[in-house]
């Protein structure tokens, strides 16, 4: 039987298919790791990033002041009710704390930088109850003549009874309100459903308006109906504006960088202050234990205990647990296993990164 020439050629190329696997399988494997790469340090790579010139200047200036002359326009739909989202490829964090700046002078403004890794939100809802107390003390001051009476602390409250206060308050006008300017409210310390849930609750509140910025293209994915067209009641408006995000990329590792050690500390820092003086009090123990003791494989975690309970940091082991679990939640401290069994608590720094860490924390 003859063979034509496009059998042949199929014929001769799964040939050399299985002689190629037969030679790969029989091949030493490569021993080389991503590891081995030798990449930049992470300081002269955004040092670099920070010299490339700008392009296309007068253009975006351009496109940049026809935004700003929607300042009235948005200054109006926050006095309606509704809130403000901003989405387009570039940083907006100039130009919405611009427009708080220039066109909410007469409103108290509270600002949140959602693209930190960890966000206090109870702390923020507390600062806004206080800002909207003691603007309602200002009214009825000057109103009436007569101070307010004593309000219970807001430390002590729930985060239900705070957005009760900020919803409920006893205010005739409509165009009085404190307004949030949310950057990036799609970032990696808002982007949980707790608080987003929390968030659409505040913007709800009838005395609190949100002026927040999207980066992620599946943002959306963050809300439900209820929360866009209700809550939230978002005004949405395409605003790029094509300047690099300086501030919020400080935030994010470089993919091709190692991290150094003044950015590893710097990081760990920002984490710590959003937790509780004790708790970095905690912390501060095991760094210093790790530093003075720097062949052992961590701190035991009864040691730990016994040093925290005697300078009155915690009261049981259950607190001690909550502020541990929120030390590995942020991936500050590792469990280790002892050679003899027993859990040891281990931080993954170095010993230069932990120490500038330390200092970071002691200022």
């Amino acid at each position: 039987m003859e063979i034509n020439d496009g059998e042949e050629e199929e014929f001769e190329f799964s040939r050399n298919y299985f002689l190629a696997k037969e030679i790969a399988g029989s091949s030493k494997k490569s021993t080389r790791k991503i590891s081995d790469i030798n990449v930049v340090d992470e300081q002269e790579l955004r040092a670099a990033a920070a010299n490339i010139e700008p392009k296309h200047e007068k253009e975006i200036n351009y496109l940049v002041n026809s935004y700003k002359r929607l300042y009235p326009k948005w200054a109006f739909e926050l006095r309606c009710g509704f809130g403000l989202l901003m989405y387009g490829f570039g940083s907006k964090k100039v130009l919405i704390e611009d427009f708080a700046s220039t066109a909410l002078t007469e409103y108290s403004v509270v600002v949140i930088n959602g693209y930190l890794q960890s966000i206090n939100l109870k702390q923020v809802i507390i600062a806004l109850a206080e800002i909207w107390w003691d603007d309602l003390k200002t009214k009825r001051r000057t109103s009436s003549g007569v101070s307010s009476k004593v309000q219970q602390p807001f430390n002590s409250r729930s985060m239900d009874d705070l957005l009760a206060f900020l919803h409920e308050s006893d205010v005739e006008e409509n165009d009085s309100f404190v307004c949030v300017v949310v950057h990036n409210i799609d970032g990696p310390g808002l982007r949980d459903s707790e608080s987003q849930q929390y968030l659409a609750q505040l913007a709800s509140c009838s005395h609190i308006r949100i002026v927040a910025s999207v980066d992620n293209v599946n943002a959306p994915l963050l809300w439900d109906k209820k929360m866009v067209h209700t809550q939230f009641n978002w005004c949405w408006y395409h605003i790029p504006t094509f300047a690099p995000y300086n501030v919020e990329g400080t935030f994010f590792p470089l993919i091709l960088a190692h991290s150094s050690t003044a950015q590893s500390a710097k990081t760990a820092a920002i984490v710590l202050q959003s937790l509780t003086p004790n708790a970095q009090s905690v912390f501060k123990i095991l760094a210093e234990y790790q530093l003075s003791h720097p062949d052992e494989e961590g701190m035991p975690v009864d040691d730990l205990y016994t040093i925290a309970r005697e300078r009155f940091l915690v009261s049981s082991q259950v607190t001690l647990n909550s502020h541990l679990t929120e030390f590995k939640d942020h991936e500050l401290v590792k469990t280790r296993r002892h050679s003899d069994g027993q859990d040891c608590l281990h931080i993954p720094l170095a010993a230069d990164a932990l120490e500038k860490l330390l200092s970071e924390i002691n200022q």
